[in-house]
């Protein structure tokens, strides 16, 4: 058979083109690292690549996710520290005003102070955070949760919402506790807060109450204790039920709990014993109660009565209120925790990916090199043959 020169010639270039080509890619693979170029060199690794590198980058959005969430808490944390400051030292204030060696002047004096904690502390509630959004104003943050209303009281006028940020592919996480959570509840332990009627116009102090056994079959009820006087004879009775005789310094059992009372009722007083979460939970109108009752002055037994009792409710609430913002910060500290294992777990989890991912497409220098080499002697092998084979002629030997 006659091979003509036009087929020789294609033949060696075929077969040089084809060494060269496998040479470049080779070299393409050293220079870029991976082995997996085009989809073309191994078409099912690159699809689990591809499948890979998309989980890889969700990850590391919920990574970025849990920077915010952790800013966002580390804030709300530092605030609600600044919170229980504020009502530790206005528990300090009250302490002080509830003695009977200050005058009224004095206790002006201590409201004074108050009002400053006050102040400071609707300044906290209505705290941003470094985008201007408002910590405590739930999906509602753009514009201030706590607001006076036209009587001076602050009230609260965001939603009853959390900010909620997902953290990870299982979990939503608040990042923001609303300003009802915060400043205008107590938690389910608070107990029991009595508060004497405002037009009450005996002597009547109490002391209490305390509870001696959550056992009682009329334990978590309400209590109102109503004072009558008759001819000079003073009689009480809880609940509407038959009166008892009243004597100052007595002790009142009923419904698993104690109080002491002291002083002379006006027929008609009364004071209300509930569930701390039935009375007043509003830590501000706790302040505007306290407020209120130090700025008056107290001359008759009546009005020394009712400040001793506003106090006495007051410090109670101030603890309820302390307690509450004490749980919230607790939660805030948990989910910070909680964030770290979940950094943990993330970091983990990309590093497999990060492995996946590099088996499926990174390069083995080693082998990449030897078969660098290998390509570069069949390309240099295929060009010297097609050196070797042009040079043949007839004519060489004529």
């Amino acid at each position: 058979m006659r091979i003509s020169t036009v087929t020789v010639y294609e033949q060696s270039m075929s077969s040089m083109n084809r060494q060269q080509g496998e040479f470049l890619k080779v070299g393409q693979q050293i220079a870029s690292g991976r082995r997996v170029v085009n989809p073309s060199d191994d078409p099912q690794a690159a699809s689990q690549a591809v499948q890979v590198s998309q989980s890889l980058a969700i990850t590391e959005q919920y990574t970025d996710a849990r920077v915010s969430a952790r800013n966002a808490l580390s804030q709300e944390e530092s605030i609600l520290n600044g919170v229980s400051d504020a009502i530790a030292s206005a528990k300090t204030l009250i302490v002080q005003a509830a003695s009977d060696t200050l005058s009224d002047e004095d206790r002006v004096s201590v409201a004074s102070e108050l009002r400053g904690i006050y102040e400071t502390l609707i300044g906290q509630a209505n705290a941003t955070d470094g985008n201007g959004r408002y910590l405590f104003g739930g999906y509602q943050d753009d514009s201030a949760p706590f607001v006076r209303s036209g009587t001076g009281n602050v009230i609260y006028v965001a939603d009853n919402n959390s900010r909620e940020v997902r953290i990870d592919a299982s979990r939503l996480m608040p990042v923001a506790d609303n300003g009802i959570e915060v400043f205008q509840s107590v938690t389910a332990s608070a107990g029991y807060v009595a508060e004497a009627d405002s037009a009450n116009t005996g002597s009547v102090t109490f002391k209490g109450p305390n509870v001696v056994d959550e056992t009682d079959p009329g334990y978590g009820g309400a209590f109102d204790i109503t004072f009558s006087v008759v001819s000079g004879t003073a009689t009480y009775s809880i609940n509407g039920g038959a009166p008892q005789p009243y004597a100052s310094g007595q002790a009142l059992s009923f419904g698993g709990l104690t109080m002491i009372l002291e002083g002379e009722p006006a027929d008609g007083d009364r004071i209300t014993v509930d569930l701390a979460q039935n009375m007043n939970t509003d830590l501000f109108a706790t302040f505007e109660k306290a407020l209120s009752i130090l700025e008056q002055p107290a001359s008759t037994d009546s009005e020394k009565a009712a400040r001793a009792n506003t106090l006495n409710t007051v410090m109670r609430e101030f603890d309820n209120s302390l307690d509450n913002v004490l749980t919230v910060r607790a939660s805030v500290g948990a989910r910070l925790n909680e964030l770290d294992v979940v950094d943990s777990v993330a970091a983990n989890r990309t590093l497999n990916y990060q492995q996946e991912l590099s088996d499926l497409v990174d390069l083995d220098y080693v082998e990449a090199i030897a078969e660098y080499s290998l390509r570069q002697v069949g390309l240099q092998a295929a060009q010297q043959a097609f050196v070797d084979i042009i040079s043949l002629s007839l004519f060489d030997r004529l």
